[in-house]
């Protein structure tokens, strides 16, 4: 994989794609295609980089995620998951750049644009491949635990449920790029590589939509929990996800719409919602910022011996929960707005990652 990145970042450098007239279509279409790849092979990494420190400190994730005896799958499996996924997402932004480029192959426009298309298509036939290989277990137990999260709160809440739905919440920009899939290819535009997504009514709608349908499942499921065990720190959880979907709204709507009157409104109820959200981290899903524990700040029992880690993993925590900052300051970078955003989303995965260790 590193090998295909080298190549791709040389073509693009040697060629200067990314600096011909053409940069601007190319990062309004091609572009949203690939990243989802790219969100997805970077959550993979961090989730074995997280299985690799809870085996390394005695975790039993296995058990606690309720994974059948002898399926649960190692950092190594991850891995070679991750790697794979990202091979073939790069595999075919090589194919697409050479067959653009290439004068025998350039009047095929519109089979070169069916590539992102055609590599989602295969990650699902083997997501949902019945077959006794690629980790069945494993893949039907992702899908049933999707499906309880959709379903939210039709079904029981277990732990392997809210887990996922918290996944997805960091996954938003992915979710979107989904939404783009079916815009771009449903609507045609693929033909003639236009992005004329943004001029329909439907696809603004839609943005808004997808954007809490992650927070929306965690706020049913705090819900149905709260009505059943009737524990108020439930309620507490599913106001923390409330806040959260006015935020993320107000923030789309500054987006589509910006102005003087949207930022100050989208500064102020995102701080809030940050704030509350930071908080919830350390004490409720940490366990941290005890005054009376033995370890000062942090928790009695100790997952890793060095309690610096802790307070740094608090603070990068702070910083990455505040990059949607970028979002409404605007500072001038020499960056197109989808890199900009893509970076953004990156940084919240890997908060995700962090977060799930010490979850």
């Amino acid at each position: 994989m590193a090998s295909l990145l080298l190549a791709l970042i040389m073509i693009i450098r040697l060629r200067r794609i990314m600096d011909s007239r053409g940069r601007t279509i190319y990062m309004e279409t091609m572009f949203p295609l690939y990243s989802l790849f790219g969100f997805i092979v970077l959550h993979m990494l961090m989730y074995a980089i997280d299985i690799f420190y809870w085996r390394k400190y005695r975790v039993n994730y296995a058990f606690i995620f309720g994974f059948k005896p002898g399926t649960e799958l190692g950092y190594r499996e991850v891995l070679l998951l991750s790697f794979g996924l990202g091979t073939l997402a790069l595999a075919a932004v090589l194919c697409n750049l050479d067959m653009e480029m290439d004068p025998k192959t350039k009047d095929y426009k519109a089979f070169t644009e069916l590539l992102p298309l055609l590599l989602v298509l295969v990650v699902l036939i083997i997501l949902f491949l019945p077959f006794k290989i690629l980790y069945r277990t494993n893949r039907f137990f992702f899908l049933t635990c999707l499906f309880h999260s959709i379903c939210a709160p039709l079904y029981k809440v277990t732990l392997p449920d809210f887990f996922l739905a918290d996944q997805l919440t960091s996954q938003v920009q992915a979710i979107r790029s989904l939404e783009f899939y079916v815009c771009y290819y449903g609507w045609g535009d693929f033909k003639h590589r236009e992005n004329k997504c943004r001029d329909s009514n439907v696809f603004e709608t839609f943005y808004f939509i997808v954007a809490v349908l992650p927070y929306m499942a965690r706020l049913l499921q705090c819900l149905r929990r709260l009505f059943e065990e009737r524990d108020p720190v439930q309620g507490y959880n599913g106001l923390k996800y409330f806040l959260t979907i006015v935020a993320v709204c107000l923030r789309t709507a500054y987006y589509v719409n910006t102005g003087i009157g949207w930022r100050v409104i989208v500064g102020i109820v995102s701080a809030i919602a940050a704030i509350f959200c930071t908080y919830w981290d350390f004490v409720y899903d940490w366990g941290l910022l005890n005054r009376q524990s033995k370890n000062p700040w942090l928790r009695d029992k100790l997952l890793v011996p060095h309690k610096y880690i802790y307070f740094g993993a608090m603070g990068l925590n702070v910083v990455l929960r505040f990059a949607w900052l970028q979002t409404v300051l605007n500072f001038k970078f020499d960056l197109h707005r989808e890199t900009l955003a893509t970076l953004v989303a990156s940084l919240e995965i890997i908060r995700r990652g962090v977060w799930n260790f010490f979850r």
